[in-house]
């Protein structure tokens, strides 16, 4: 009488579905940025808890702008809620309830879904109290409220065993073995876009992509090598640093991700190359999997 499902994180940009997700898993294999907006497509965890079998979907966040690409993210954002049998709609405890509210209007009571209070370790009981009774306006709208903190851990057991019992009995749908439906060449694609995050501030990570071109699998070590792709030729300049200094630390920065998930060494060679207005390029949005 195992249970089984998909189940969509949902949230405003920047909200820590990510996060969650990742630390729900016990491995990284999402990025993760302080920046919105850095999650562009749906990747999936797959978590096996008390015999029964969830699978996280990650998807961007909630939002509405004009460029193709975002527009891209937010439909990925939306196939996720209608492909789903179980929404987690993650809130952080010091967000207004307006983001709540269109989240509301988007779904329209087609799937059931539980609020995850996230970042309660970041304000006082008070504060909880008041957060959670905001909610409770809305109470014949959600299934659950649970209270949750990343940073320690705090409601994830709950958290699972809630999502549980609003799944249906059903045979696995992966090995129990697997962690993530994602390739691994999508998987080392996020950690050098997180690094670019990391290093890069203004438009540039917005404006950025990467492309895996190889995966050289050897005894010991991986040869990874990869095209950081820009907007504008101005760009170039500040990927690549004085003396290359911060695409070095990109680099690094990826490098010591891959390894970390890889469990053996990586040798990775970053290229950049300038495509003028790819954000807005619908032909080459799909060339690079944006379809």
């Amino acid at each position: 009488m195992n249970k089984c499902g998909f189940v969509a994180l949902i949230g405003r940009p920047n909200a820590g579905k990510s996060t969650l997700m990742n630390s729900i898993l016990g491995e990284k294999i999402a990025m993760v940025s302080q920046k919105a907006n850095a999650t562009r497509k749906r990747s999936n965890a797959i978590v096996m808890h008390k015999d029964n079998q969830i699978i996280f979907v990650d998807t961007p966040g909630l939002h509405q702008k004009e460029k193709m690409l975002n527009q891209y993210m937010l439909e990925e954002a939306l196939k996720a809620i209608g492909d789903c049998d179980l929404i987690v709609y993650l809130a952080p405890v010091t967000d207004s309830l307006e983001h709540y509210e269109k989240f509301l209007e988007i779904n329209n009571g087609r799937k059931k879904h539980i609020i995850v209070l996230s970042k309660i370790d970041q304000v006082s009981q008070e504060k909880l109290f008041k957060s959670i009774e905001s909610y409770s306006k809305y109470a014949d709208k959600f299934e659950a409220l649970i209270p949750v903190s990343i940073a320690r851990k705090v409601g994830h057991e709950d958290l699972l065993d809630t999502i549980t019992k609003y799944l249906d009995v059903s045979p696995y749908l992966y090995d129990p073995e697997d962690i993530t439906t994602e390739m691994i060449r999508d998987i080392y694609k996020e950690f050098i876009r997180e690094a670019i995050f990391e290093n890069v501030s203004d438009e540039v990570p917005y404006e950025s992509d990467v492309l895996i071109d190889k995966i050289d699998e050897k005894k010991g070590i991986d040869h990874i090598k990869a095209t950081i792709i820009l907007s504008k030729d101005s760009q170039k300049g500040i990927i690549i640093g004085s003396g290359g200094n911060t695409i070095k630390r990109i680099g690094k920065a990826a490098r010591l991700k891959i390894e970390h998930l890889s469990g053996k060494k990586a040798f990775l060679e970053l290229f950049v190359s300038v495509k003028k207005g790819w954000t807005t390029d619908k032909k080459f949005l799909e060339e690079i999997g944006y379809k």
